[in-house]
């Protein structure tokens, strides 16, 4: 297929979860779009191996504006997607007495702040932390999400909808056409004509601008593990955090059928900044490591807060490339990135570090949704 150039309204370049719920509101608006999957399926990175939390704000006590929009769009996301949503154990957040850069008071009071439901942890789920070292302990409102099941819930909805994916399929550059259009070229030598492309690409956002001869974002990579584990049957039904420093979180992984436990000393093997210490392909490079797990560093730090935890069982980890904006390294906020007609007309950036925050891209993008040309299809409406 080398050269053959073909044409859609818009390419959408990446199959993750915001990459998927784009073509379904772009298709709803009658554009015929094409999603560019890499990998062999839809939500096979990022989009599966992170924590499956459905954030209702209490993650992030020192961004207020990221905590009011989780709280914000949580309702709306287990509402439309409930059939993925695990609701099924109850969250804990605990509060350790030294190191949190917020004490239980402070906790206390940013969630009230936000209006995010919080109540004292019963008698019994106390008794689990090591009292030394934990201040508080607090029951609030958070569910995980099965990512097997959402991405089989998009896949659905992309079929009904009549929106091509095409697997296997990698970008390697975009360049200025004819007019406002764009040439999107494959690894392949194949050429996609295209009036609009969003790089939803998350991690390789700036391989794609680099090979497009673009100026990169300032972004952060971190190769990080998720360890899963079988939890004792005393932790089997809770899912809890440790905050606000260095600390730990263990939550039901659904799509496994087992427990996530990451570790913010642990859980991050290496990381550079593209813009500091020198461009590499992310996905690349995580092939190319012979990474050693930190699972037993992960189990013995963290069962001095939970000392349950010393019976867990390890089973496997699952190593990934998180990406974030470099200034908000130090405030912990996960802010949406839309950019518009980066470097090229109609070429727009689209990232977010969190999956239940899709509402603020497509809110952001409605202004995109307007007529384009007369030969916009009508989509079928999706009843889902």
């Amino acid at each position: 297929m080398g050269g053959q150039l073909t044409s859609w309204d818009t390419v959408i370049i990446g199959g993750g979860f915001y990459g998927c719920a784009l073509a379904v509101f772009l298709r709803q608006n009658g554009y015929k779009a094409v999603i560019l999957e890499a990998s062999e399926d839809l939500m096979q990175r990022a989009s599966y191996v992170n924590q499956a939390r459905i954030h209702n704000g209490y993650h992030y006590p020192r961004s207020f504006i990221t905590a009011w929009r989780s709280l914000v769009n949580f309702p709306r996301f287990t509402l439309e997607f409930r059939e993925c949503v695990d609701n099924s154990f109850e969250k804990i957040y605990a509060i350790a007495r030294r190191g949190s850069k917020v004490n239980a008071y402070q906790f206390k009071e940013f969630c009230r702040n936000i209006g995010a439901p919080i109540h004292p942890a019963p008698p019994p789920v106390k008794r689990l932390f090591n009292t030394a070292l934990i201040e508080e302990v607090f029951t609030v409102r958070e569910f995980a999400f099965n990512a097997a099941v959402l991405r089989d819930l998009m896949r659905d909805k992309l079929t009904r909808l009549d929106v091509p994916m095409r697997f296997q399929t990698e970008v390697h550059h975009i360049e200025q056409a004819d007019g406002d259009t764009l040439n999107v070229t494959l690894s392949t030598g194949e050429s996609i004509r295209t009036q609009a492309v969003f790089n939803c690409t998350y991690a390789q956002i700036n391989t794609v601008l680099q090979n497009s001869g673009l100026p990169m974002l300032p972004m952060k990579h971190e190769i990080t593990e998720l360890a899963l584990i079988e939890p004792p049957p005393e932790l089997r039904e809770l899912g809890i955090t440790v905050m606000d420093g260095a600390f730990f979180s263990t939550m039901p992984f659904p799509a496994a059928g087992l427990h996530s436990l990451s570790h913010v000393r642990y859980t991050p093997h290496e990381s550079w900044a593209d813009l500091v210490n020198g461009y590499r392909n992310p996905y690349a490079y995580l092939a190319e490591l012979d990474i050693q797990t930190h699972a037993t560093y992960m189990i013995h730090d963290s069962q001095r807060y939970l000392p349950a935890l010393s019976k867990a069982r390890y089973v496997r980890s699952l190593y990934e490339v998180k990406t974030v904006l470099l200034k908000n390294e130090t405030d912990d906020g996960r802010p949406i990135l839309c950019r518009e007609h980066y470097g090229l007309k109609n070429l727009y950036l689209v990232m977010g570090g969190k999956i239940d925050n899709i509402y603020d891209v497509l809110k952001y993008l409605q202004q995109f949704a307007q007529p384009i040309d007369q030969e916009m299809v009508e989509a079928p409406h999706d009843q889902s």
